[in-house]
């Protein structure tokens, strides 16, 4: 079973929908028993680190989310949600994350060329390096990005960026533990295969 974790910050209907149109069931899982219980699992998130960082807190669902893990569990974070798998961010104060891959999340604004704007919002391509997450990907594929925070010190875990005025961290993986800066499930047949990709693993 894929668990769509629901902690309150997240575009659940999408991804239901994404998993739908590959053939794939996917159930939205709100307590630390039924994360548990999932076979592989999708951590999703939008909006501020530090405020998605304590929902995700308040019954045990990271605690949980850890475990899964630690046991093997394959997880899949996707924007705010790949965010939250780092040690820590700098967005409106420090907050600690799930500490699952090495690095921190801070903003892009003061590393960009002065004519870019944060957030970067629209579709950009990918350089990837060779893993099963983009199995049939074709080099320089096009997917949606909306964020103002990215990922850095995480060169070992990085397995494609994007160019934004500098090289930007777009996806990582530790082991299971997986992540999209950008969102699959809004980018097409391209992001569909993706998502098929990682029900394969």
């Amino acid at each position: 079973m894929i668990g769509l974790i629901d902690y309150g910050v997240g575009n659940l209907f999408s991804l239901v929908s994404s998993f739908g149109m590959i053939g794939e069931e996917a159930d939205i899982v709100r307590t630390p028993e039924e994360v548990r219980r999932a076979d592989k699992l999708i951590l999703p998130g939008v909006g501020a680190f530090g405020d998605a960082r304590q929902k995700l807190a308040v019954n045990g669902m990271d605690e949980a989310l850890t475990e899964a893990a630690r046991r093997g569990t394959p997880i899949l974070g996707i924007c705010l949600g790949m965010q939250m798998l780092f040690e820590s961010s700098d967005e409106f104060g420090l907050h600690e994350g799930l500490g699952l891959i090495p690095g921190r999340i801070t903003a892009m604004q003061p590393r960009l060329p002065g004519n870019l704007k944060v957030p970067q919002i629209g579709w950009n391509a990918l350089i990837c390096e060779p893993h099963p997450l983009f199995q049939g990907i074709p080099e320089g594929a096009c997917v949606y990005f909306v964020h103002s925070y990215s990922a850095v010190d995480c060169d070992p875990w990085t397995i494609a960026h994007t160019e934004y005025g500098i090289p930007v961290t777009a996806a990582v993986a530790r082991d299971n533990v997986l992540g999209t800066q950008f969102h699959p499930e809004k980018s097409g047949r391209i992001g569909l295969a993706m998502l098929s990709n990682f029900c394969r693993m």
